[in-house]
């Protein structure tokens, strides 16, 4: 199973949220410190937001923030807003389905078996988890480039 670059900006971006919750973040910002596309950071906030997972405030002072308690975003949760299909090899589309052997083929189960125990390894943990510890949570500031006042 590979995750898509659309996931993985969106997990990166929860988690810088959720180390600095009591700032608010502009798309700028968040694109240099992880040198990444704004662009493509601009559709993962809009996509976080319509999901609940985010606010986007407005004005001047406007930017992302988290729109829940960290400990309340489920990366399960996460990953299936984020990722457009979990359609893992062609026989998993019925619709586009031409493999020939699709009628005697054993591998549809097990890897229907493997992507179900990924994705409940996934709403095991929250995004509190992935920052709970003080190491982890300074690490990752530091990391982004804190200012030395917001690693205090």
């Amino acid at each position: 199973m590979r995750l898509t670059m659309h996931t993985d900006y969106a997990l990166r971006l929860l988690m810088l949220l959720a180390v600095e919750p009591k700032q608010i973040h502009t798309i700028e910002e968040i694109a240099r410190r992880y040198g990444i596309s704004r662009n493509h950071l601009m559709k993962v906030a809009l996509r976080l937001t319509q999901a609940g997972f985010i606010l986007s405030l407005r004005g001047r002072n406007g930017g992302l923030q988290l729109a829940r308690p960290a400990d309340t975003i489920n990366l399960g949760a996460v990953v299936r807003v984020t990722e457009d299909s979990f359609t893992l090899v062609e026989c998993f589309d019925a619709k586009r389905n031409g493999c020939v052997i699709t009628p005697a083929c054993g591998l549809k189960g097990p890897l229907e078996e493997a992507l179900l125990a990924f994705m409940a390894t996934l709403d095991r943990y929250s995004l509190a988890d992935l920052i709970k510890s003080p190491r982890a949570s300074r690490g990752l500031r530091r990391l982004l480039g804190a200012t030395s006042a917001e690693l205090a």
